[in-house]
């Protein structure tokens, strides 16, 4: 061994040696700090999230309870019941202006308005604003709530009113009856959502904490980016799935609920959770820590340990030079490719998400009408009939009718109505000219509150090489080594099916056995014998289609099922089959003159199912041998 070698060798060494001192010392140091920087995490959270509660009730218990008594006040009823009256007279509305004019001074609401039911006008402080109909899709949240049993509901929508400029608002509503206790009007007041997205954003720089409201769908109304108007799902965005359903659960007035995320679903992540009930506007307030942002000194303490010993390492390794730098260069390079790789790999592993409004039967979102016309289909056509123009430009021919029998809005309403939310479909399908690639949709089925239609998420994903290797599998276990021909099970399994999908069709049920083929084995030994049995099954495939059953079922035993038209055609097929199977088969210097003897059963005369058609066929085959060999006969009762 040269001195060279020795040299780096030693030099290694000394390396590790020191690299584990360090290495061992620096990570003891973290995990020491790591469960105390954790019970700090959730000290934070819990604190930060009453906090916020207890701000947020405050908020919302003034709105609510301001808008309760305005909704009790007589006033507003007997100023109702005599608007029937006065449409035209516009000294009616003065009262009203000043009315709700003196609540939104007094309070300080961003909105204050009233909604006649039997005029459909909406009046505010500043006077009347418009007239509501039921065709205007900004209205649906009002006639959703007359038919509605709840006396008040909270929602997140623009501020059409004159001078708003549509900002972004929670408007509390509140019903007003008569006597009869018949909704005569809505009244309610707003607050502007970028107010509270100001207080959520205070407690987000101040404790590094996120904090949403959130509805009984899991979708955010308020946070300190977002609102209600945008239709995030909260457990979706923030990869929280795996608790949704303790969070959403827990509605016990004043207590909270503390989780730590697994961080095991699709993109998921480990955080810290603290859910709260708000009783007064039915949402739930969620608080969450994400433990890196915190810990985040405890890894620059680790880096800066790291950077320590690279700084010593780099003195000893001097020594070494230049060889061991290109192969340390060598091999980041290498680890980089592989991380570019697998990122690639990671984003391919969902090509496309769509969503679709099943009860409208139509998209819900721009990504997915702008696929449908990527495609060629006119904007606002049906979902079901953009279904089929999917399934004819890029669906092979003969998962077309699978594809559009599974998405169909009739096929989703009634697994939903099962209570079956989840769908999946395996096809192959074309993007452009490279040809057919398998492909799964996993759908998911649920019911949107904002819009009270069922919905579907489709996410699409290439499963191309597994499933080329699931069919690759499967042949192969149904094959016979030997011949290439089906296996005894698979040839039960293939006739059966055929049996079962098509019952109306005539077939033949062929046994065919070699005439004393122990005599081949005797004489001439194993490997003619085998060479017999491929030679026979040749001539077998020669004369059948690629589409016929066939199937090696014992060692010179073989079946095989086709479709036939008439006696007459089936007698021909016989014919030609003993007559192109008596042959000499010659092998090295052995000979030996080949026959058959077949059996034949007829579906359905002589059989409807497997069973039954193998033993009349193996009867038939039976007195082909009876009489001599070398025939073929028909199985008769």
């Amino acid at each position: 061994m040269s001195k060279k070698n020795i040299l780096i060798k030693t030099n290694i060494l000394v390396c590790l040696i020191i690299l584990a001192g360090f290495l061992l010392t620096a990570i003891l140091s973290y995990r020491a700090n790591y469960s105390s920087a954790l019970e700090n995490v959730e000290q934070i959270t819990d604190l930060t999230s009453e906090g916020i509660y207890y701000q947020l009730s405050t908020i919302f218990t003034k709105p609510v309870n301001v808008s309760l008594t305005m909704a009790n006040d007589s006033f507003l009823k007997n100023y109702l019941a005599g608007e029937a009256g006065r449409l035209e007279d516009d000294s009616y509305i003065e009262p009203l202006k000043e009315y709700l004019g003196a609540y939104q001074k007094k309070y300080g609401f961003d909105s204050v308005f009233l909604i006649s039911t039997a005029s459909g006008r909406y009046y505010n402080f500043q006077g009347l604003d418009r007239i509501l109909t039921r065709d205007n899709p900004e209205n649906v949240w009002y006639y959703a709530m007359l038919e509605d049993s709840e006396d008040y509901s909270l929602n997140v929508d623009n501020d059409e009113v004159v001078n708003a400029n549509n900002d972004i608002t929670i408007f509390v509503n509140c019903k007003i009856y008569d006597e009869k206790d018949n909704t005569i009007g809505i009244i309610g007041v707003g607050l502007r959502v970028d107010y509270l997205q100001t207080i959520l954003r205070e407690y987000q720089n101040d404790f590094d904490v996120n904090a949403y409201l959130i509805n009984e769908q899991g979708m955010i109304e308020v946070s300190s980016e977002h609102s209600g108007y945008e239709h995030l799902n909260l457990f979706e965005e923030n990869g929280l799935t795996d608790i949704r359903d303790e969070l959403l659960g827990w509605k016990e007035e004043g207590t909270s609920k503390s989780l730590w995320s697994s961080g095991s679903a699709p993109s998921g992540k480990r955080a810290y959770v603290v859910a709260r009930y708000i009783p007064e506007i039915s949402w739930h307030l969620i608080v969450e820590q994400d433990p890196p942002s915190l810990i985040a000194k405890l890894r620059q303490q680790l880096y800066h340990t790291a950077v320590a010993i690279a700084a010593i390492l780099l003195i000893i390794l001097f020594v070494i030079g230049f060889v061991i730098g290109k192969f340390n260069k060598h091999i980041l390079r290498l680890t980089q490719e592989k991380e570019e790789a697998f990122r690639k790999a990671t984003e391919q592993l969902y090509d496309n998400i769509y969503e679709l409004n099943i009860t409208q039967n139509r998209a819900a979102g721009v990504s997915t009408q702008r696929y449908f016309e990527s495609l060629g289909v006119p904007a606002n056509t049906p979902y079901d009939k953009a279904l089929r123009v999917i399934a004819e430009k890029q669906i092979k021919e003969e998962y077309r009718e699978g594809y559009i029998s599974m998405f169909s809005p009739e096929n989703v309403m009634k697994n939903y109505r099962s209570n079956n939310t989840h769908l999946q479909y395996d096809f192959m399908i074309s993007l452009d000219d490279s040809g057919y690639f398998w492909m799964r949709i996993d759908a998911y089925i649920y019911l949107c509150t904002e819009d009270h239609s069922i919905h579907m998420f489709t996410y699409r994903k290439n499963i191309d090489a597994e499933k080329r290797h699931e069919l690759k599998t499967e042949k192969k276990i149904q094959t016979d080594e030997m011949t290439g021909l089906l296996n005894k099970t698979a040839t039960r399994q293939h006739i059966s099916a055929a049996l079962t999908l098509n019952p109306e069709k005539k077939y033949a049920f062929f046994i065919l056995d070699i005439d004393n083929f122990k005599q081949a084995n005797d004489l001439h030994g194993h490997d003619f014998g085998d060479y017999v049995i491929i030679r026979f099954t040749d001539i077998m495939k020669s004369n059948f289609r690629t589409d016929d059953i066939l199937g090696r079922i014992g060692g010179d035993e073989f079946v095989v099922f086709i479709p036939v038209n008439d006696m007459e055609s089936t007698i021909a097929k016989a014919e030609l089959l003993v007559s192109s199977l008596r042959q000499t088969c010659s092998y090295h210097s052995s000979s030996w003159n080949i026959t058959s003897s077949i059996g034949i059963a007829l579906y359905p005369d002589a059989g409807t199912d497997f069973d039954t058609l193998y033993k009349n066929a193996d009867t038939a085959l039976y007195e082909s041998k009876r009489l001599g060999k070398n025939r073929y006969s028909f199985f008769r009762e």
